[in-house]
């Protein structure tokens, strides 16, 4: 069969192509149009848009882009019209995908909505639109199952979260002292950087999350770099000499390290789920953060924290997030050892409530389901 998929940013990259690999396991047939990066790229296809050429977060950004948004929304319309695949999958993404998935839609395409948009948070009358233009909807978290059916009486599959695959199947044993063999780092235990994959979440939050170095003169510090980037975009943002960025390391870079500062997003329950002490930052621009308090919500802004409607770890957001706050946390989480181990079971149960992995394959099946049926 032929399969289109929609992936805006680098997390739905990783799932899009895990999924991508467990389809051709039930449907090695399979051909395969997506937007999406380069992990789905490796599973063969067409890529017809790379997320780093369209993806923006928040809405100064989104105004600011208007024109590039709709010329691609039109775009994608015309690209599915002219090609007309047996199956939509559109994974996560939902600003952009909500504004394709009517148009599949009338087209006569079987829609698959893997990770469902946040609507429990906010914007909640999309549930309209899902049920009436999404066939199946795949959802990550177990609340979420419960939420459609109880307050818009809807049926939809919960498949557990893509990240406990993705952990399990790249996590390689490795010491301290060869990973900084490896990466010609200071003989210093590690503290880890992750700004985010975004442009404007590292030009946002960077500069902030380096100010803390000077704190912490035995330990190093390594940022996780995406590689759509290079290092001399990140170093714009640094002054500090006691930093070094690696490319496409970040797992073995948080099994590593004693703890992490990291920007919300996909990448603060990757952490946890890693096991890794962290702290949770996130600054953007003021109007974006106002406008986005008043719409979501939600009591926290961290994934961990999110899941479990408690503070997991701390969070610092906005005005609150500074050296100071963040230096503040760090040296707790590193010196007092109850506080460590608060946060080890905190992991733990977190752990637990996601499930016991096997998303993609699970989804996979499903959509196979739903196809043959």
């Amino acid at each position: 069969m032929k399969y289109y998929l929609i992936a805006g940013e680098a997390s739905g990259d990783m799932h899009g192509s895990n999924l991508m690999k467990e389809i051709k396991k039930n449907d090695p047939k399979a051909e395969f149009r997506f937007w999406g990066g380069d992990l789905m790229k490796t599973e063969g296809g067409t890529l017809v848009r790379h997320y780093k050429d369209h993806d923006f977060m928040g809405i100064v950004e989104v105004l600011k882009h208007l024109r590039t948004i709709f010329k691609n929304i039109k775009f994608c319309k015309q690209d599915l019209s002219e090609n007309k695949p047996d199956a939509i999958i559109f994974v996560d993404f939902p600003g952009f995908n909500l504004k394709i998935v009517q148009h599949a839609k009338e087209l006569g395409i079987k829609t698959f909505f893997y990770i469902s948009p946040t609507v429990w948070a906010w914007k909640e009358g999309r549930v309209k639109l899902i049920k009436k233009y999404v066939d199946h909807l795949f959802c990550i978290f177990p609340f979420e199952k419960k939420f459609y059916k109880d307050r818009h009486n809807h049926d939809v599959d919960f498949v557990g979260h893509p990240l406990l695959d993705s952990i399990v199947n790249n996590l390689k044993p490795i010491t301290q002292d060869t990973f900084i063999a490896e990466n010609n780092l200071p003989n210093k235990n590690i503290i880890a950087i992750l700004p985010g994959s975004r442009t404007s979440e590292i030009r946002e939050n960077l500069k902030t999350m380096q100010e803390i170095i000077p704190e912490f003169p035995d330990y190093h510090f390594v940022v996780a770099g995406m590689s759509h980037f290079d290092e001399a975009f990140y170093r714009q943002f640094i002054t500090n000499k006691n930093i070094s960025i690696l490319f496409n390391k970040t797992y073995p870079i948080l099994q590593v390290a004693k703890a992490a500062v990291v920007v919300c997003g996909t990448a603060s329950l990757e952490t946890a789920l890693i096991r890794c002490p962290e702290v949770i930052v996130f600054k953007t621009n003021p109007i974006t953060f106002s406008i986005g308090k008043l719409l979501v919500k939600l009591n926290y802004l961290g994934l961990p924290n999110i899941i479990m409607d408690k503070e997991v770890v701390p969070e610092y957001l906005q005005e609150q997030m500074n050296s100071k706050n963040i230096a503040k946390s760090l040296h707790k989480m590193l010196s007092d050892e109850s506080y460590k181990q608060l946060i080890a079971d905190n992991y733990e149960e977190l752990s637990q409530t996601l499930g016991k992995g096997g998303a993609s394959k699970q989804t996979a099946a499903l959509i196979s389901q739903y196809l043959t049926a």
